[in-house]
């Protein structure tokens, strides 16, 4: 149980100010719960977080300029795995929750949760150390389960950060050699990494690696 004198800090990373302040009121209605500081972008949370603001909860958007939510949360974990990382997300595909808790996520909650859960979330996060809906157990449990996720999902699942660096630019305007250019990697090397991600999607064109990263939340660059 939580001592009711004790004051958890939580911080905000979100791109959206009107979504960013509305949670960030909730939260203050909360017992026991503070935000001490919000932010635009991951580079604003690690700005902060780097001159000593250190939050014993981030509570992280995944779509954010400059820095976005996966990008964050490793370097979160990376360098203060005792802050508790709660991921705010319209996206909750097991491919997505999967790569999430690779990253050292702690729990996930969807942007149209209701307040009560935002309550639940937190408390969880402090007393427990995670928090996942039944909603959020129940798609992970179907993904593992004999004959509904398997090997073939689990390896979608598993992408390299080179991969998920090449998806993300792969949304862009980019070609393949501007992309090869901003990755600094010559363009065969491109040409390897996108052949190996039509295999493991079940893709044929840079259109189907667009449709599957806007579904899983990945389109960032």
């Amino acid at each position: 149980m939580i001592n009711q004198t004790t004051q958890f800090k939580v911080a905000l990373a979100d791109d959206h100010a009107l979504v960013r302040n509305a949670i960030a009121a909730m939260v203050n209605t909360i017992d026991n719960f503070k935000v001490v500081f919000q932010a635009d972008n991951g580079e604003e949370l690690v700005k902060a977080i780097t001159d000593g603001h250190i939050p014993d909860i981030v509570l992280l958007d995944l779509s954010m300029p400059k820095m976005n939510g996966q990008q964050t949360a490793t370097w979160l974990t990376q360098n203060h795995p005792a802050v508790a990382i709660l991921v705010l997300t319209e996206f909750d595909s097991e491919l997505t929750l999967i790569r999430l808790l690779q990253m050292g996520v702690r729990g996930f909650l969807r942007k149209d949760s209701q307040p009560n859960d935002l309550k639940i979330a937190l408390t969880s996060l402090i007393e427990t150390g995670y928090y996942y809906s039944n909603h959020t157990a129940g798609r992970l449990i179907n993904f593992f389960r004999h004959g509904q996720g398997g090997a073939s999902n689990l390896q979608k699942a598993l992408l390299s950060d080179q991969e998920l660096d090449f998806l993300q630019y792969a949304c862009s305007d980019r070609t393949y050699k501007e992309i090869a250019v901003v990755m600094k990697l010559n363009v065969r090397t491109v040409d390897t990494i996108r052949d190996q991600l039509f295999l493991k999607l079940d893709v044929k064109s840079r259109v189907g690696l667009v449709i599957v990263a806007m579904k899983h939340g990945i389109h960032t660059y």
